[in-house]
C-alpha cells in the first residue's frame, strides 16, 4: 500500500517512468504484490542477507530473487552469473540476456583497458541485439556488465545509439570509483568499498590495470563486526602494495582500537602498511608520497560527507579534504 501510494503521488506529479530497487526481502514479504513491472533486471548474486530476520538459507534467498521474474513483462539478466539458471528457473516473462558469453543476446567483445595518469577507463564492442563501440570513464569488468544492462534497457525505450554512447561516456556515480585529478603522475580515486567483498572486488579490478603500486587507504566503522576488520585488513595486505590504515566512522569506539583490529588481518600477510589515525593526515600522506604510475584508492567513505564520532556526525567530505591538502591548508 505504501509503495502504491507513492506511485500515485508520482503519477500525479507528472512522472511517467520509475526505476526502483526491489529487494529479495521485499519480494518475500509481498511488498510489491499486485505490480506488473515492464522490465525486471538481474545483475548478479552472492551469498548475503542470510540470517534470523532475512533469509533462512541461500536457496531461499535465490528463490526470492527469482520472484521478480514472475511479475514483469521482460527480464534482462546476466547470463554469465553462476546463479543465472537458479534465479530464472521459474520466470514467466520474456527473457533477454547480456554478458560475455556467446549465448548472450547482447554481448561484449574486444574489451580493452584504458589508462593514463589520473584516468582509468574501458572500451568494448557490442554484438547481438545491437552493434556499437562503447567507451566508459569508469574502470573494470563490472563497468562492462553495468553498461550492457543500461544498453539493453535503453533499447526497449527506443533510445538512439548516439544518445546511449553519449550518456555512457559521461556517466558517473559519486563515491564509486570516482577519480579525483590531483597529479599528472598518479591516479587517485574515492570508492565506497566498506566490506571485504567490495574491497576485494575493487582492488582486484584496479590490479588489472597493472599500476606501479596499488595503494589502499581505509578504516572500518565502529560498533560493527570485528570480523570485517580482520578480513578487510587481510585483503588489502594481500592485494595492495601499500595499505594506509586510518579512521572511518569510529562511532562509540576508540579509533586506535579499530586500527589495531585491522592490523591483525594485515599482519597475516606480507603487505606493507602505515597507520595514521587522523583521516586528513592519512590522505595527505597518500598524496604526498604518490609515485609515478601509482593508483591510490581512498576506500570506505565514498559518497558520505560526514564522520560519526560518539553519536554526532561531523562534516567530512574527502573531496574537500583533498582540495585543502592541495592548497596547503
Amino acid at each position: 500500500m505504501t509503495v502504491q501510494k507513492y506511485f500515485h503521488e508520482m503519477l500525479e506529479a507528472g512522472c511517467d517512468t520509475v526505476v526502483m530497487e526491489v529487494s529479495s526481502q521485499g519480494l518475500k514479504l509481498h511488498r510489491t504484490a499486485g505490480f506488473t513491472f515492464e522490465i525486471g533486471i538481474f545483475t548478479n548474486l552472492e551469498p548475503d542477507h542470510i540470517g534470523p530476520n532475512e533469509h533462512a538459507d541461500f536457496a531461499e534467498y535465490m528463490e526470492c530473487k527469482g520472484l521478480l521474474f514472475k511479475q514483469c513483462r521482460y527480464g534482462i539478466a546476466n547470463i554469465d552469473d553462476e546463479h543465472f539458471e537458479g534465479v530464472m528457473k521459474n520466470a514467466t516473462c520474456k527473457l533477454e540476456s547480456f554478458g560475455f558469453s556467446e549465448k548472450a543476446d547482447l554481448r561484449a567483445e574486444q574489451v580493452e583497458l584504458l589508462k593514463e595518469p589520473g584516468y582509468l577507463g574501458i572500451k568494448y564492442k557490442t554484438k547481438g541485439l545491437t552493434e556499437m563501440d562503447v567507451e566508459i570513464d569508469i574502470p573494470g569488468k563490472f563497468s562492462v556488465y553495468n553498461s550492457l544492462t543500461a544498453i539493453a534497457i535503453c533499447l526497449h525505450f527506443g533510445v538512439s545509439k548516439e544518445d546511449i554512447l553519449k550518456a555512457l561516456k559521461v556517466a558517473k556515480v559519486k563515491g564509486r570509483i570516482e577519480m579525483v585529478k590531483v597529479s599528472d603522475k598518479f591516479t587517485l580515486m574515492i570508492d565506497y568499498a566498506h566490506n571485504a567483498m567490495s574491497l576485494e572486488s575493487l582492488l582486484s579490478t584496479l590490479k588489472e590495470y597493472q599500476p606501479k603500486r596499488l595503494v589502499c587507504l581505509f578504516g572500518c566503522g565502529g560498533n560493527r563486526s570485528k570480523l570485517r576488520r580482520y578480513e578487510m585488513g587481510e585483503i588489502s595486505g594481500k592485494l595492495a602494495d601499500l595499505t594506509i590504515v586510518t579512521s572511518d566512522n569510529p562511532r562509540d569506539e576508540e579509533p586506535q582500537a579499530i586500527i589495531d583490529d585491522i592490523k591483525i588481518g594485515i599482519e597475516k600477510t606480507k603487505g606493507k602498511y602505515v597507520e595514521i589515525p587522523e583521516r586528513k593526515e592519512a590522505i595527505a600522506y597518500a598524496i604526498q608520497h604518490g609515485e609515478e604510475g601509482d593508483v591510490i584508492v581512498l576506500a570506505g567513505k565514498g559518497h558520505e560527507d560526514y564522520q560519526e564520532i560518539k553519536g554526532k556526525k561531523y562534516p567530512m567530505d574527502e573531496r574537500i579534504l583533498i582540495q585543502e591538502i592541495l592548497q596547503g591548508k
